[in-house]
């Protein structure tokens, strides 16, 4: 299945997340990332969501989210025209053998040490899905005591916003 991200701006008010995550449930959507924040406007917060399916699945998931009171706005990203992040920390063991390969990886994804304790090393990454993918695969040949990552976030490039879309 392919995969596919959207941005739709919502009121930002109490309740708006359950009742878009519970559309998704309801017509058996699978979620594999989301990233929820309050935008440049206190009035609005923006949820990223990043789903698989095909072209059909794709659309019916979009027409569904319009039908939601409290969205005002869905934005479909095209990979090719948009910027996506995600952070990553990652918990590994501080072996002292394997502590020049683990820096050394670090170093190579563009990591940095964010904490450094005698039990533990804490590498945060921030890249794309696939650099972040690669990176927890190399860091398997460690010991993986705890990973956390946030969702994809994404922004269009050039002048396109998503609140230019916003319906009432």
């Amino acid at each position: 299945m392919k995969r596919f991200t959207v941005a739709i701006l919502v009121n930002n008010q109490f309740g708006v997340l359950n009742r878009v995550t519970s559309m998704f449930r309801r017509r058996q959507f699978n979620i594999t990332s989301l990233a929820v924040s309050e935008t440049e406007s206190t009035q609005f917060s923006r949820i990223t969501i990043q789903s698989e399916g095909d072209e059909i699945t794709k659309q019916q998931l979009i027409n569904q989210l319009y039908k939601l009171p409290d969205v005002k706005s869905v934005l479909e990203f095209n990979p090719d025209e948009t910027v996506s992040r995600e952070l990553l920390l990652v918990k590994v063991k501080n072996d002292p053998e394997a502590r020049s390969g683990l820096t050394a990886a670090s170093d190579a994804y563009e990591g940095k040490i964010v904490d450094y304790t005698k039990e533990s090393i804490i590498i945060q990454m921030v890249g794309d899905t696939r650099k972040i993918n690669n990176f927890v695969k190399l860091m398997k040949d460690f010991e993986i005591l705890e990973i956390c990552r946030t969702g994809i976030i994404s922004l269009e490039r050039g002048a396109t916003t998503i609140d230019k879309n916003v319906f009432i």
